[in-house]
């Protein structure tokens, strides 16, 4: 594995295109401290960018309530266009925006591309469903009157997005909020703060008008954004982020009985049948595990495979494991980059000890590699049992952690048998068996012979303490929208 310690000339020019100041009211201004941001490959600092205080979360807010009015009374053909133009400007930007993702994140470079793309289609997306909002007309049960129904944004919204998927994140926020007519301020993870800046300037360009989308940056996100929910203006939280994390910001937003969207912590099952088909549940297992180096709330956190195929889907699914080469985002051909930091490679160390202590073997892996960087390599685990800490609690890296079940009642019940509910996923051959599975797990979601299920046009959330609405879909700009009857006496 070779680390490259210093930047190239293309990686240095790339950083240097992002503003590093706070976005607010359509300006780029300082701030009073700085944040460094680091390449988790290296632990090189990148660059430094604005530390906002609660005085500029403050100013941010007020922006985004100044504009909010006119911003509400713009045409949908207008915030359209504007995400349209978005949109198109993501795609052509792929390059570079794909590099500082890599380079602040670690994801390698393809999945760098590829989020880049699943990023721009949620503006084409919401673009389309701005034009689209309906209400209802009907005559009254008594026949005296009329009911009018319509649709009005919910106002001033904080859009709060994680490290893991740095720009999908955000403009899966971004987007029904703007094409519903919601001003927004939005802030991005302290470890991964690049990407949402870069956009913040493409929006600009785009034509979104002043205070409309605020960014700020900060190391202390409770001393900033606490005041922010707290205050009366503010009449939409979205997070993506921690159950913990969650349940705290539900707290503070019940004062002002404030408006939620949580997508929060999963602990997802793979459940493999015995007539799966096994070459595509092991390539299901390995997008569902290793995507995003494991960093994932939707990856498969507990794999179930059926007794009598289990050797063998193990020894499959190791041999695939093995052949993933490790190394900074940046290198040609790595399928494996650097966790987000030291902290995330103690957690699957210790995960990883417990396991094994438990009775679990190590296939393959199993141990961080000497030299720079947060590195873990993929693992695969055989003999997980469910009292593992691994299997309650969300890895977060790339650790394939296998145990095995015998009947469909069973594997139902163990993988229900826990407080989240994001996602699932099912293999099967078995139509009638496969519907009846995913019907009786307890989740928001559940992929059925795949293991992506995240898409712009599907409504992703989960249930349980995995979260509260929905993002993306149909459904997902109505989490920016209250519903208004107007009765007309006739």
């Amino acid at each position: 594995m070779l680390i490259q310690t210093t930047l190239t000339a293309a990686e240095r020019a790339a950083i240097d295109t992002v503003p590093t100041g706070l976005f607010i009211d359509g300006r780029w201004r300082a701030a009073s401290g700085t944040l460094p941001v680091t390449d988790p490959a290296t632990g090189q600092l990148l660059c430094a960018v604005a530390d906002a205080d609660p005085d500029a979360g403050m100013d941010a807010l007020a922006a985004a309530d100044r504009a909010q009015a006119d911003w509400a009374r713009t045409s949908p053909r207008q915030r359209s266009d504007i995400l349209m133009r978005a949109h198109r400007a993501l795609l052509a930007d792929t390059e570079r925006l794909a590099l500082i993702m890599t380079l602040e994140m670690g994801k390698p470079l393809a999945e760098a591309r590829g989020e880049i793309a699943y990023a721009a289609e949620f503006f084409r997306w919401f673009a389309e469903e701005a034009v689209r909002l309906d209400g209802g007309y009907m005559p009254a049960p008594a026949g005296d009157s009329r009911f009018l129904v319509t649709r009005q944004p919910v106002g001033p919204s904080l859009l709060i997005t994680p490290w893991n998927f740095p720009l999908a994140m955000g403009t899966r926020k971004i987007g029904p909020a703007l094409a519903a007519g919601c001003t927004c301020v939005v802030k991005p993870a302290e470890q991964t703060p690049l990407s949402m800046l870069a956009l913040a300037d493409i929006l600009d360009q785009a034509g979104v008008p002043a205070g409309v989308v605020n960014v700020i940056t900060t190391a202390d996100p409770g001393a900033v954004m606490t005041p922010l929910i707290l205050d009366s203006r503010s009449r939409k939280l979205s997070f993506t982020g921690s159950t913990a994390v969650g349940k705290l910001l539900l707290e503070h937003c019940a004062r002002t009985v404030m408006r939620t969207s949580m997508e929060l912590g999963g602990n997802a099952p793979f459940i493999v049948f015995d007539d799966a088909d096994l070459d595509e549940a092991v390539a299901g297992a390995l997008a569902a595990k290793m995507r995003n180096i494991g960093q994932a709330c939707t990856a498969a956190n507990r794999i179930f495979v059926q007794r009598s195929i289990a050797d063998e889907f193990a020894a499959r699914l190791t041999d695939r494991v093995a052949a993933l080469p490790m190394g900074r985002g940046t290198e040609s051909g790595v399928v494996v980059g650097p966790l987000i930091d030291a902290d995330a490679v103690a957690k699957v160390v210790r995960l990883v000890a417990d396991a094994v202590r438990r009775g679990a073997t190590v296939r393959i892996g199993g141990a961080p590699p000497d030299g720079p960087g947060n590195f873990y390599p993929a693992t695969v685990l055989t003999g997980v049992p469910d009292d593992a800490e691994m299997c309650r609690t969300e890895i977060f890296g790339p650790v394939a952690a296998i145990g095995t079940f015998d009947t469909e009642a069973e594997v139902i019940a163990r993988a229900n048998n826990t407080p989240y509910g994001l996602v699932g996923y099912v293999f099967t051959e078995n139509l009638r068996r496969g519907l009846r599975v995913c019907e009786a797990l307890e989740t928001g979601m559940v992929g059925l012979n795949q293991g992506v299920v995240s898409n712009p046009a599907a409504p992703f959330g989960g249930v349980k303490e995995s979260g509260l609405g929905r993002e993306g879909g149909l459904i997902g700009i109505d989490e920016f929208l209250e519903t208004k009857y107007i009765g007309v006496r006739l």
